[in-house]
């Protein structure tokens, strides 16, 4: 990873919007409808010239494809792997069940949208055996990337072994932590190929806080943080091999505009993080539950090695932060690591996670993107 040595420099979580023709082909193709397989590689073309376009025209330092060719930023893997079928039936947060009124919006606002709550369990043995499909998203991003400005840096996403078992339910492995180390041995292929391409890999790894409300609802903290520890371990097997400085962990909370009451606080999972053998961390930091947990950092200090890629601006309002309200924020993050070079600014998390479920008017989040630049700049001067 490229750091800020001489300035602040941006990034962002991984999705960006995308058209409504790119939704409806990619949610055609996930729930098996009929579709046109060469109408959707020209959308997919189209899209991911146009996501790095804007963002090297909004300034973004460290840009991606957006995720465009995606569905999901986890729900794509069935169709790379064989050992699914079926759904999962996910547990619901229970910040539904507190607000009865907020779940029916909810249902009313998103009625088409992929399987992210209802997606493929695993009934066999899981096998990653589509290299085509990264192969081929790779070299869509390397042929639209290489026109014009460059990057100063360039990422990609890749979804945790843990995000994956927790979302993709376990209906043949012995137990959790097999199901686990098995998808760990199989990612390899794919974070592997993301490495070799020279790419930064992004692991989406939500599992280690989001799940605490999901997946690990009915448990104690302490169980959860164990199993956290067993998904870090299976990660850590998956990326043997690449250098940790050539490896970014997003965490989060869930990115949806909801209560988030039951959200688990960053200080209990810090530790678990600083197990993973990566180079840094983007942290939700922008939304109004989690504001305040610089702090964590305080009880529980960042190690040298790690870089902090803090939320400075949200993904799940429309509102757009003023610049000198991003350069505060980017600074109490320097403040908090104490040192400016290991901090990148970034967003709380995607602004596309799913096909057809945005939280954020695509006009808005250009918007948005220019405004955590313009605030880089301002913190840039204050800090040099």
């Amino acid at each position: 990873m490229k750091l800020s040595t001489d300035r602040i420099l941006t990034t962002h979580v991984g999705s960006l919007p995308r058209s409504a023709e790119l939704t409806d082909l990619l949610l055609r193709r996930e729930n098996r409808e009929p579709y046109e397989p060469l109408a959707l590689a020209a959308a997919m073309d189209r899209a991911v010239r146009h996501v790095i376009d804007r963002q090297k025209d909004t300034g973004i330092d460290i840009g991606n494809d957006g995720e465009q060719q995606r569905v999901g930023f986890q729900t794509y893997v069935p169709q790379r792997m064989t050992g699914f079928s079926g759904e999962s039936k996910r547990k619901r947060s229970p910040e539904y069940a507190d607000f009865p009124v907020f779940a029916a919006m909810m249902a009313q606002r998103f009625q088409r949208r992929g399987r992210s709550m209802n997606a493929p369990q695993v009934t066999g043995e899981v096998k990653y055996v589509d290299t085509d499909a990264i192969k081929t998203e790779i070299a869509r991003i390397r042929g639209a990337a290489g026109a014009g400005k460059p990057f100063t840096d360039q990422f990609m996403t890749a979804p945790s072994p843990g995000i994956i078992a927790t979302t993709m339910l376990n209906a043949y492995y012995d137990n959790h932590e097999r199901y686990v180390m098995t998808l760990a041995r199989e990612m390899r292929t794919e974070y592997r190929a993301i490495h070799d391409a020279g790419m930064v890999l992004q692991i989406d790894a939500p599992d280690l806080a989001m799940e605490r409300i999901m997946f690990f609802q009915d448990v104690s903290e302490r169980e959860f943080i164990k199993n956290c520890e067993i998904h870090v371990a299976a990660l850590n097997s998956a990326l043997e091999g690449i250098p940790r400085e050539a490896v970014r962990l997003h965490c989060c909370w869930g990115n949806w505009e909801g209560p988030h009451n039951h959200d688990v606080p960053l200080d209990v999972v810090l530790p678990v993080l600083y197990q993973a053998n990566v180079g840094g961390f983007a942290i939700e930091f922008a939304n109004p539950r989690h504001q305040h947990e610089y702090s964590a950092f305080k009880r529980v200090p960042l190690p040298e090695h790690f870089t902090l890629i803090p939320g400075v601006v949200d993904s799940t309002s429309n509102f757009v932060e003023h610049p000198e309200t991003v350069a505060r924020r980017i600074e109490e993050a320097v403040a908090t690591v104490g040192d400016r070079e290991r901090v990148i600014a970034g967003t709380d998390c995607g602004f596309g996670t799913f096909a057809g479920f945005e939280w954020v008017a695509d006009d808005v989040v250009w918007a948005k993107l220019k405004s955590l630049v313009e605030g880089a700049e301002i913190a840039s001067r204050r800090l040099w």
